[in-house]
C-alpha cells in the first residue's frame, strides 16, 4: 500500500510527498564517509604543504631532496617520541630551525612580489600544491634557467644546495604574467650574492641567533599547538 501510493503521489502531486526523502538521500550523498575522509585528507596535505614548505612539493615520500628526506625524518623520529620528553625537545628545535630558514626564503620571495605591486596577489603566488606537477608548467625551460640564475647570482636561497623546486612553479606563473624578469632584476638589487666569508660567518652564527626563537616557538607547539602537524607525522608517505 505505502509503494503504490508514493507512485501515485509521484505521478500526480509533483513529487510533494516524496520531496523530504530526496532532500535525505541527496544530503547522505554530500556527507558520505568517503567524501568527508577525502576533504580530511586535502586539509592535511595543505596544512603540512604550508608548515614544512617542502623544497619537493610534487613528492609524497618527500625522499628525492636531501634536505626534505631529512626533515621528513626528524618528523617521523619526533612522532615516535614522548611529547615532552628530552628527545622531543632536542628534536623540535632541529625540525624548527629547518622550517625557520625555509620561511625566511618565502619571505624574500613574498618581499619582492610586494614591491613589484603584487599585495593581494602575493599568497597566491607563492602557494605550491603537492599535486604541482611539470606537465602543466608552461614555461619550464626558462623558468629553470632563471631559477639557476637566482641561485648563481643573489643570495636569494640560503644554501648552496641545488635551489628548491618549488620556487620553479612560481617563476612558472611569474613568466606567464609577464613579471618574471623584472623578479629577478629585484631580486639582484635586494640579495646580491654573498662572499664565501660572509656565508661562512653566517652559517657559524645561525643557532646562536634563532635559538631564543626556536625555543619560544617550540614551547608554543608542546603547550599544545602541534597537535595537528602531528596527525600527519605519525603517517607513511602520502600514496
Amino acid at each position: 500500500m505505502g509503494a503504490a501510493f508514493k507512485k501515485f503521489c509521484i505521478r500526480f502531486c509533483c513529487c510533494c510527498c516524496c520531496e523530504d526523502d530526496n532532500e535525505e538521500d541527496e544530503k547522505r550523498h554530500l556527507l558520505s564517509h568517503d567524501t568527508l575522509e577525502y576533504f580530511d585528507r586535502e586539509v592535511k596535505k595543505r596544512r603540512d604543504q604550508e608548515t614544512n614548505l617542502w623544497n619537493e612539493p610534487g613528492d609524497p615520500s618527500h625522499s628525492e631532496r636531501d634536505d626534505d628526506r631529512t626533515l621528513y625524518n626528524l618528523l617521523q623520529s619526533r612522532a615516535q617520541t614522548q611529547r615532552g620528553s628530552q628527545g622531543y625537545r632536542r628534536l623540535s628545535i632541529d625540525i624548527e630551525a629547518m622550517r625557520d630558514i625555509r620561511r625566511e626564503v618565502r619571505d624574500k620571495w613574498k618581499m619582492i612580489l610586494e614591491n613589484l605591486g603584487f599585495m593581494a596577489e602575493a599568497e597566491s603566488l607563492l602557494t605550491v600544491s603537492a599535486t604541482a606537477s611539470y606537465d602543466r608548467m608552461r614555461n619550464a625551460a626558462v623558468a629553470r634557467s632563471l631559477l639557476q640564475t637566482l641561485h648563481t647570482e643573489t643570495s636569494i636561497f640560503s644554501s648552496k644546495e641545488p635551489p628548491p623546486e618549488r620556487y620553479l612553479f612560481i617563476l612558472d606563473r611569474l613568466i606567464y604574467l609577464d613579471a618574471a624578469e623584472d623578479f629577478v632584476a629585484k631580486a639582484r638589487r635586494f640579495y646580491p650574492p654573498k662572499d664565501d666569508d660572509d656565508d661562512d660567518d653566517e652559517e657559524e652564527n645561525t643557532s646562536l641567533i634563532n635559538l631564543p626563537l626556536l625555543l619560544s616557538r617550540m614551547n608554543q607547539n608542546i603547550s599544545g599547538g602541534e597537535d595537528e602537524d602531528d596527525e600527519g607525522e605519525a603517517t607513511g608517505p602520502e600514496e
